[in-house]
């Protein structure tokens, strides 16, 4: 049997497609690695300097921007990623209709942001906060060089500018520290961050001879591109809402203490969250592939994925579960002790994000985007629904408990009653419980 193991894992190794994904996926870790030591020591050091209270203004803000700028991206970041690994001779054209497209997109968050917080019950000091933030969102638009990397299973080039401009962007916000900056200071750095890490995308984007004065803008493409995303707008605008909506309704229901607290466990989950966005950014290329040349290779794929996820989950939940109160006392302190709970509980809430994550990338490659519209619109009813009632008995833990059962609705609930998706439900609930079963075929 030990010998049979040894055998399987050489034949994989040694496949020249295993070894090009994982060479890919090996760039992507050591960015996500990276990130993780620097947002655990400098993104905890900020929580701590401002404490829950500020922290928790701060994250408030943050989640309403967030909610309200993922309108910028028009939906055409995967789309993007497909269209350039199909049709490689209109990179410039594609490039180009893209970033056109999110700079328009740009200009519609700023205004509806301007709306947005004039009706919202808000004391002067957070409507300046949220407002500085939102200008992040223009020099966003370059982040469409990054998904020319990705269709090029080519990573390695934005890791090292990524690694480069998230040192500068970090040593920044320690000045701020030393410094006793007020809040105000950190929202503008998010701002800072955005430029540097633009300039760091049209750098390595110029290193590799390329230009971005060739991008052309075609109206044709533009509208194409936009009739396949419109759906993934609003998908992932209701993701957001479903996603974000508990920091905004914790915030209004117990104050923002409690979503300083809410919103350091949510951190830490979504900073080991990692491994399935560099599982479907370096394997979904192939899983598109897949479906040209082959249902059984496509399924198998697709099956595999979902069980890389599944054994992901396990590695990275079981420690966190265990050991919640300890991580928090260590990297926050006393003064984040309501924490530990919370994120014992979210723990859970990562096996829904990873199947997730990889089950997005079967809805993009079937243009099932008007149905994943449809499940986070329910998703998100039922998230906030049972907000409003459960925050109010259960506190905090009321938010936790309602965001896991409306990723539990989204991702497996509806798909049992929509045939077109019941055969990769099956896949999904297959994998989760044949995880160490991994197959290769490439």
């Amino acid at each position: 049997m030990y010998i049979l193991i040894l055998n399987k894992i050489k034949e994989i190794t040694q496949h020249p497609g295993v070894r090009k994904y994982f060479k890919n996926s090996s760039w992507l870790l050591a960015e996500k690695v990276f990130r993780l030591i620097i947002g655990l020591f400098v993104g905890v050091w900020v929580a701590k300097y401002l404490g829950p209270e500020s922290y928790g203004l701060f994250s408030y803000a943050q989640s309403i921007v967030v909610i309200i700028t993922i309108v910028a991206s028009l939906g055409v970041d995967g789309i993007l990623v497909r269209e350039l690994i199909n049709h490689k001779d209109k990179r410039d054209e594609l490039l180009g209709t893209a970033f056109t497209l999110r700079l328009i997109g740009a200009i519609i968050v700023i205004l509806i942001t301007i709306i947005a917080i004039s009706l919202l019950p808000h004391e002067r000091d957070t409507n300046i906060i949220i407002i500085v933030i939102t200008g992040a969102v223009f020099f966003q638009c370059f982040n469409v060089i990054d998904f020319y990397f990705q269709s090029e299973v080519l990573s390695k080039y934005i890791v090292r500018a990524n690694m480069i401009s998230l040192l500068i962007s970090s040593i920044a916000k320690v000045i701020l520290i030393l410094y006793n900056a007020p809040l105000l200071a950190f929202a503008t750095m998010m701002v800072v961050d955005s430029v540097i890490f633009g300039i760091g995308y049209i750098y390595i984007y110029y290193k590799q001879n390329l230009s971005l004065f060739i991008w052309k803008f075609n109206y044709a493409m533009a509208k194409r591109l936009l009739k396949d995303s419109w759906p993934l707008i609003f998908s992932s605008f209701v993701l957001m809402i479903q996603a974000r909506i508990d920091q905004v309704m914790i915030k209004n229901m117990l104050g923002n203490s409690e979503v300083g607290y809410y919103s350091v466990a949510l951190k830490l989950i979504e900073s080991v969250a990692f491994v399935t966005i560099i599982l479907k950014t370096s394997l979904s290329p192939s899983v598109i592939k897949a479906k040209s040349i082959s249902t059984e290779l496509y399924e198998n794929r697709l099956q595999n994925l979902y069980r890389i996820n599944m054994i992901a989950f396990l590695i990275v939940a079981l420690p966190i579960y265990f050991l919640a109160d300890h991580i928090i006392s260590i990297l926050y302190g006393e003064k984040y002790a309501n924490t530990g709970i919370l994120l014992s509980i979210m723990a859970s809430r990562l096996y829904f994000a990873n199947l997730g994550t990889a089950r997005a990338v079967y809805l993009m490659v079937e243009n099932l985007f008007k149905y994943a519209l449809f499940t986070m619109i329910l998703g998100t009813i039922v998230n906030i629904i049972l907000n409003y009632y459960w925050i109010a008995e259960y506190g905090t833990k009321g938010a936790v408990y309602a965001s896991i059962i409306s990723f539990f609705v989204t991702i497996f609930v509806v798909d049992l009653f929509y045939t077109k998706t019941r055969r990769n439900l099956w896949l999904m609930i297959k994998s989760t419980f044949t995880f160490y079963r991994l197959n290769v075929k490439l």
